[in-house]
């Protein structure tokens, strides 16, 4: 509201409510607060005590959003389409308690995928994915109950030293099954079988390491010894031809009796 112009105040700067601009930045932090806390697109978010939780399931959805609510306490991304775990994919999530995962198409999960929320959570869920393995970082400091059953494990060192970090889910530990193994005949059977009947991936993998070495070594010493024989027969049919080259030249002898012989004539 403006004050009228009078002859004498021809115009006067506008006079502000002070009451109604503290509504209007109210109003805009709670908007900003509300836009930083929306419901993804596609999900749909439950308040639980002043917490939320956030259902994506089976939307088809091909990557983890990136626009969650930082309160979430639980998420719920089952039976979509992703394919990979980032690094720092729920770094702002510090509430997060539960993770639902299974039944997408994940392949890879990287080695800082759960930072930030290790302390936090209490259940994850990896079940019926495309996992064969993972980085023995990816899990560090979990806490969690964690379900990785139905996946196409490669069974071996790595793995191995993976799970003996891990409090895996008892009601579906029995099924984290070696799809492929470094030694064929564990292939088909529970890892935790494998592994509670003394085998020990590791050392398969130094074995393998010492033959791989042991090859490569063989076929460096192979290549220098074939290059030695070729070097000296090389050097022995140059002398031989050397040898045949000088015994061709005339012999100081008779270049001897020549020059007599042209001496006596002259």
């Amino acid at each position: 509201m403006s004050a009228p112009a009078g002859p004498d105040m021809p115009w006067r700067f506008p006079i502000f409510n002070a009451t109604g601009l503290a509504w209007g930045l109210l109003f805009g932090l709670l908007l900003a607060s509300t836009s930083a806390m929306a419901c993804p697109a596609g999900c749909h978010c439950i308040e639980k005590n002043s917490l939320t939780v956030v259902q994506c399931m089976s939307r088809n959805l091909d990557r983890i959003p990136s626009d969650l609510p930082r309160d979430t306490v639980v998420l719920l991304l089952a039976s979509n389409r992703i394919t990979h775990i980032p690094n720092h994919a729920f770094k702002e999530l510090h509430y997060l308690q539960e993770l639902d995962l299974s039944n997408n198409d994940i392949e890879t999960v990287d080695v800082g995928a759960f930072q930030g929320v290790s302390d936090s959570l209490l259940v994850l869920d990896l079940s019926n994915n495309h996992i064969q393995s993972v980085p023995k970082e990816a899990f560090a400091r979990l806490r969690a109950k964690i379900s990785l059953s139905n996946n196409p494990w490669h069974c071996e060192c790595t793995l191995q030293e993976v799970l003996r970090e891990l409090r895996l889910d008892p009601e579906t530990v029995n099924e984290v099954i070696c799809h492929t193994a470094v030694q064929e005949e564990y292939a088909g059977k529970p890892v935790i079988q494998v592994l509670d009947s003394g085998i020990n991936f590791c050392n398969f993998h130094h074995k393998t390491t010492d033959v791989a070495m042991f090859v490569t070594m063989f076929g460096w010493f192979t290549m220098v010894i074939a290059y030695v024989i070729y070097y000296v027969r090389h050097n022995q049919e140059d002398a031989r031809r050397h040898l045949e080259y000088l015994k061709s030249l005339p012999s100081s002898s008779q270049i001897s009796k020549d020059f007599d012989t042209i001496s006596t004539v002259l």
